[in-house]
């Protein structure tokens, strides 16, 4: 299956990855990742719960802040977390050690204007789509 017919690849969200990678990463990456991505830059942990079970899940994923703004570039498109995130209408995360909680979640589609972001997060959203919520 291309990237592009994973259910995950949404209009205006690609899914830029192949579908091998996504299941490497979840099995081997994250686990690791997830110990230590609190301290490292542009990765952060998200801490949010399933939308049908409850059950509490962490991500890890890039993360850039600007000012009171975090926004995550979803090149895996519209991911279980994304939706998750945005169904409850807040997260917590876990970024540079410190602990925030984010509010107002929204997704920008690919190709769209990320004016007052971060560099690497305008670069990144002319081909694929972006995570911003404010930090409450």
């Amino acid at each position: 299956m291309s990237p592009q017919d994973h259910p995950n690849s949404a209009p205006g969200l690609p899914m830029l990855f192949p579908r091998w990678l996504d299941r490497w990463q979840m099995r081997y990456m994250n686990p690791v990742m997830r110990r230590g991505a609190r301290y490292l830059p542009t990765f952060a942990v998200v801490e949010h719960r399933g939308r049908k079970s409850g059950k509490p899940y962490e991500t890890v994923v890039n993360a850039f802040r600007k000012g009171n703004v975090l926004a995550v570039l979803l090149g895996h498109g519209k991911t279980d977390w994304v939706k998750n995130v945005l169904a409850a209408g807040e997260a917590e995360v876990k970024i540079r050690g410190r602990d925030v909680r984010i509010t107002n979640p929204r997704v920008l589609p690919a190709g769209s204007d990320a004016e007052g972001l971060p560099r690497l997060v305008r670069l990144g959203a002319r081909r694929m789509g972006v995570l911003v919520a404010d930090i409450a």
